[in-house]
């Protein structure tokens, strides 16, 4: 009987662990140089190191300003929310709490 209910707590514990692992991931950073700039449409492009590109869309409340940016610099891209890695979308939209900051090489 003890086996039991330890195999049954551990299953528990086990699958709960896997709930919370994808619910709960972290905030994600990108670190790259702008290919691609719409300060008007609020749109953004990156490539990171590894050829990699990534889209964004800036929400008009984001309170994040592209005009400060130029295609060909550095930039670290951080979506401060929990966004699990089976969530990327094709351009992921830049919220509030969101950040976009230049980066030296």
């Amino acid at each position: 009987m003890p086996a039991r209910i330890l195999r049954l707590f551990l299953a528990v514990v086990f699958a709960l662990g896997l709930f919370l692992g994808t619910a709960a991931a972290e905030e994600r950073t990108v670190v790259g140089t702008i290919v691609r700039l719409d300060p008007a449409g609020g749109v953004l492009i990156v490539r990171d190191a590894a050829g990699a590109s990534w889209s964004y869309k800036v929400a008009a409340d984001a309170g994040i300003d592209l005009s400060a940016f130029h295609p060909g610099d550095r930039v670290k891209v951080t979506i401060g929310r929990a966004t699990p890695l089976n969530m990327i979308t094709a351009a992921d939209l830049l919220r509030k709490g969101d950040r976009v900051e230049k980066t030296p090489f």
